[in-house]
């Protein structure tokens, strides 16, 4: 029966220093790798015969605007559908090239998961076959899930922050 020990030395065993910062946050195995190796890392979790990661569950991306060089993350969530275990991949790259290899021909579930993480996000999968905009119209010049534009216009005054959660107290009867 699969583990995260033992996908952990498996991991280490195959890519060594590579792959690092592992965690289970609630029991979800966690780490990263670099950029360059995503491909590599899903490649062996897919066709090793013991881990046998083949279900993609979910991709995505995290702005982290203060993590220079390093802004943008690629999260992607991994399911061993025979043993029932999951983990979280990441990787790391820079705001200025988002350069990710696409994931497309391991995982076809890849395909709108990536055009809409470069939709809201900007992040560039390379040989993806049809990265274009999935959600947004194609003319917006901007990724909207980044964190360069504040949440809120804070000068209005025709919202009232009590409708929110925010502010006085909620009655309720």
């Amino acid at each position: 029966m699969v583990n995260n020990e033992i996908i952990k030395q498996k991991l280490s065993e195959k890519f060594g220093d590579a792959v690092s910062n592992f965690e289970e946050p609630y029991g979800l195995l966690t780490f990263e790798a670099p950029k360059e190796l995503n491909l590599k890392v899903l490649q062996f979790l897919y066709d090793d015969a013991e881990l046998k990661f083949r279900f993609m569950t979910d991709l995505c991306a995290v702005h982290y605007p203060d993590n220079k060089g390093k802004e943008l993350a690629v999260v992607y969530h991994l399911h061993n559908l025979e043993d029932n275990i999951r983990l979280r991949f990441k990787i790391f790259t820079s705001i200025e090239t988002p350069d990710i290899f696409t994931a497309t021909q391991l995982f076809s579930a890849a395909n709108w998961m990536e055009r809409e993480t470069y939709d809201f996000f900007g992040v560039n999968f390379i040989g993806h076959p049809n990265l274009k905009r999935v959600l947004n119209v194609d003319e917006m010049t901007y990724f909207p899930l980044r964190k360069e534009f504040p949440l809120e216009d804070q000068t209005r005054i025709d919202k009232d922050d009590e409708m929110f959660g925010r502010g006085g107290s909620i009655a309720y009867n």
